[in-house]
Formats: C-alpha cells, sequence, structure tokens
C-alpha cells in the first residue's frame, strides 16, 4: 500500500503527479497534480487509497472526494488533437504542465509515477516506476485523474453513444472497434493511433 515515506524524505512543498488515459484510442490524457497536507489526512483515505487501478469505480469516487478536501488538486489535459500533433508522451507532459498550474502553488518537489521526468517548471522531479502503489501524494494524484476522466468520457458519450466510452474510457474493445468501423472516427479519437488511422484512410 502507498505511503508518505517519499514525501518525507523531501523538504519544501511536495506534490505528486500521475497520467491516466495514455492508451486509449479516444478522448484526451488527464493529469493530476496533488498536494497533500499532511498534518491533516483522512484515515480512511490513508487506508483504502492505493493505485486506482486496483480501487472500484465507487471507492474510486470516494477517495477522490476525500482527496479534494484535504488536498490541493490541479487537474490538465491534452486532446486528442495535441496528442496527434505531439505524440502521446509529449502530449501527457503537456497535461501534467497544466496540471501544476491548475495547482496554484509553487512546488519545490514533484513526485512522478513512472520513470520519464516531464519538463515542470521551477522544481525538482523524482521519477517513481510504480508510484501510484508507493507514494499517497502520487495514488491521490491517480484516483483524481480516472475519476475526472471517466466523467469526462462518460460526458462525451452522450454524443457519441455508438462507441461505448461510458463503459470503455476510449479503449479499444469490440464494441469501440466495430463502431468505428462502423461510423468512422469523430473529432475525439486520436488519428495518429493505428486502428483509427486504419480506419480514416480505409
Amino acid at each position: 500500500m502507498p505511503d508518505l515515506s517519499r514525501e518525507s524524505e523531501l523538504t519544501g512543498v511536495v506534490a505528486g503527479f500521475d497520467e491516466v488515459g495514455r492508451g486509449p484510442l479516444a478522448g484526451p490524457v488527464v493529469a493530476a497534480a496533488v498536494s497533500l497536507d499532511r498534518r491533516a489526512l483522512p484515515s480512511r483515505l490513508v487506508e483504502k487509497l492505493d493505485d486506482s487501478k486496483r480501487l472500484s469505480a465507487g471507492l474510486r469516487e470516494e477517495l477522490a472526494a476525500l482527496v479534494r478536501g484535504c488536498a490541493l488538486v490541479g487537474l490538465g489535459q491534452a486532446e486528442a488533437e495535441e496528442i496527434d500533433r505531439l505524440n502521446i508522451l509529449q502530449a501527457t507532459f503537456l497535461a501534467m504542465r497544466r496540471a501544476q498550474e491548475a495547482l496554484g502553488v509553487a512546488i519545490d518537489w514533484a513526485l512522478v509515477d513512472g520513470n520519464r521526468a516531464p519538463p515542470l517548471a521551477g522544481c525538482r522531479v523524482r521519477c517513481i516506476v510504480g508510484g501510484d502503489g508507493l507514494s499517497l501524494s502520487i495514488a491521490a494524484a491517480s484516483v483524481v485523474a480516472k475519476v475526472h476522466r471517466d466523467a469526462l468520457m462518460t460526458a462525451l458519450a452522450a454524443d457519441h453513444p455508438a462507441y461505448g466510452w461510458d463503459r470503455n474510457a476510449g479503449y479499444g474493445t469490440p464494441q469501440h472497434l466495430q463502431a468505428l468501423r462502423r461510423f468512422g472516427p469523430t473529432p475525439h479519437h486520436r488519428r495518429s493511433f493505428a486502428p483509427v488511422a486504419a480506419v480514416a484512410v480505409g
């Protein structure tokens, strides 16, 4: 389970960063930055917070609300067009920079899930592979980003119901791929991704 040991090694303001949505065929990539108030964490948050992929949708939503109540939270995203123009890695870094800006405070350290350091402004960056299962700040960012992106995809699904984004979050499920072949890509599809490119030019 994630804890605060990595945060406790650092001085100054620390924020955890994570992203969600690198793999889907449609929708934005979303990043969150979370700076926890380590003196006022609800016990349920400490006990239950984990990598968002290990949590049920209902528990993610509950924990995201708890995070927002005891932390500074910044969200950023890069849209499908930006992903196509920049590539997914650079678009992810752009979403993280936007999340940092949205945090609204200067930070001294960024704890980032993964092994690639985004070019964040005015702070030092420490990459932690598997960080969403190790650092409470990164786990919090993981949950907040996931809940936010799922809500975005559910809203987009109302305008494009055939693709099932409210259930697959834009990933290439059989239903999504069948709708893509039948109806073609929407403005929210990533045309640089192979399954979408094949339909777009086919």
